[in-house]
């Protein structure tokens, strides 16, 4: 077990299951978007961890003999910390594993305004080289409505800022977001800024609701009708068809989606839409995951 003083519960994205999380911060500074329920807990309210804490952690780790190859950084808003934060943090981190293939972290668009590409440039210098965005949407109308705080233009500027630094972006999209009435805007919408961020990874997750629904439906004034496995494989069919990208790894295997899909885009776009096609014309002869095995 990590010599690691965690307040719980911490969360980590699925290709982070062998890195260190180091919990440099705890909760999210932000804590407003609606379908978020990650870090409501009052022991989660926003804080960061000192930085004599977080060297003694490390120092902990390095003496336990635990192989660290990969950090993570938590919680879900580590890199609203200034540039002189995170560079004593990635200082740290060097001086106690030289040798680390990776550091990454949750980064809100809004974490890099005032931030220069020569500062992300510098901590991508230093290791800090992933970024793991939650755009959720590139429809401005339902980034109001689940009260993200952040638009079409500034989560693109965020994913330029990333890319000009010499950082990777790995976006997250979420599927079922706006519901019955703004599924097709939100699916183009999503599309269109993809097409101009070109992030190297982007995923999707199904939109949950493990609290129930009454928060969110306040943005839509009630009128928030979730989407069927059926709607949900349609807004997937219109994303992919309009996603124009060069080299973009696509993960569609959270286990929030009933649809497993994996691919390089446009390289496996084709066989990707056969398969939501398939999906639509015949779920039955479509390996899906049941009920009981999907979650957050």
């Amino acid at each position: 077990m990590y010599p690691l003083d965690y307040i719980d519960p911490v969360f980590r994205p699925p290709s982070e299951a062998r890195s260190l999380i180091l919990q440099v911060t705890n909760g999210c500074s932000w804590n407003k978007c609606t379908f978020c329920e990650m870090y409501t807990q009052e022991q989660k309210r926003f804080r960061p961890k000192a930085q004599e804490k977080i060297e003694q952690e490390l120092d902990a780790i390095a003496r336990s003999g635990v192989p660290v190859r990969r950090i993570f950084l938590a919680d879900g808003d580590a890199m609203t910390l200034s540039y002189r934060r995170l560079k004593a943090i990635m200082s740290a981190i060097k001086n106690v594993f030289p040798d680390i293939d990776r550091v990454a972290s949750y980064c809100l668009p809004r974490n890099l305004k005032n931030k220069t590409v020569a500062e992300l440039a510098d901590l991508r210098e230093m290791g800090l080289s992933l970024m793991y965005v939650g755009c959720e949407t590139g429809d401005d109308l339902l980034l109001q409505k689940i009260e993200k705080g952040e638009t079409f233009a500034s989560s693109l500027n965020s994913l330029q800022k990333i890319k000009q630094a010499g950082m990777k972006s790995s976006v997250m999209i979420l599927n079922g977001i706006g519901g019955v009435k703004y599924s097709q805007q939100h699916a183009i919408n999503s599309a269109r800024l993809m097409n101009e961020a070109q992030p190297e990874y982007l995923s999707t997750l199904v939109l949950s609701f493990p609290e129930g629904m009454k928060r969110y439906q306040a943005g839509f004034n009630g009128e928030f009708i979730p989407l069927d496995q059926q709607h949900l494989f349609r807004e997937m069919q219109s994303l992919l068809t309009h996603l124009e990208l060069e080299k973009t790894i696509f993960r569609s295997d959270h286990a929030s989606n009933y649809l497993i899909l994996k691919g390089t885009l446009n390289q496996d776009k084709e066989a990707l839409l056969e398969t939501v096609n398939k999906a639509i014309c015949n779920p039955s002869a479509i390996p899906l995951r049941q009920e009981w095995q999907r979650g957050l």
